[in-house]
């Protein structure tokens, strides 16, 4: 089987990181991957904001909790208001994805964009988990400010990277195959 179908089955959500800092060339491989993803007319809409400052990450943790335990979602709201529950999963590297409002199809190309960057940091050997429930956190609006995203771009998901504090591969899950129909 082809490299990159090798590593489609094998990306999983990783949500247990070592602490130490992935590299600098690690990191730039995988935003170089999210700015060569497909996009609508040739926008190229994102705009990615690296955060590696644990106490940052920790901050918007906090914040995005806070907006997560008013959820009338009742497992968005336990997760909230769990003290150990950390949205980021203690990752070293946070990525911001936000997109340009006026560009023809933002959120899909910026979500080519993130799955690009997860399948080049399994390709690297680096776990990740695309994280929607940053969402929360910009119900503030001013929170969205913290994060100098510019003027007409919302921020839309968050990607977690690091190196995996796993003692083995994970298992690839059988998927359901009956999602297919053909019109010939």
């Amino acid at each position: 089987m082809n490299e990159v179908l090798k590593t489609i089955k094998k990306r999983r959500s990783i949500r247990k990181y070592l602490p130490n800092q992935i590299r600098q060339e690690e990191l730039n491989a995988i935003i170089e991957a999210g700015i060569y993803a497909p996009t609508a007319k040739r926008d190229e809409p994102w705009y990615f904001t690296v955060i590696q400052d644990r106490k940052i990450i920790d901050i918007i943790n906090e914040k995005t909790k806070l907006q997560m335990a008013k959820s009338d979602t009742d497992w968005i709201a336990e997760k909230g208001q769990c003290e150990e529950y950390h949205v980021f999963h203690h990752a070293p590297t946070v990525i911001l994805v936000s997109g340009r409002e006026s560009a023809f199809s933002p959120l899909i190309d910026c979500s080519a964009a993130t799955q690009n960057m997860l399948l080049a940091a399994e390709s690297l050997g680096i776990g990740s988990c695309w994280i929607g429930l940053i969402r929360f956190m910009f119900l503030d609006e001013e929170e969205i400010e913290m994060f100098d995203v510019p003027e007409g771009y919302k921020p839309y998901y968050a990607i977690c990277l690091g190196y995996k504090d796993l003692p083995e591969e994970l298992p690839i899950p059988e998927r359901n195959r009956e999602v297919v129909s053909y019109i010939r």
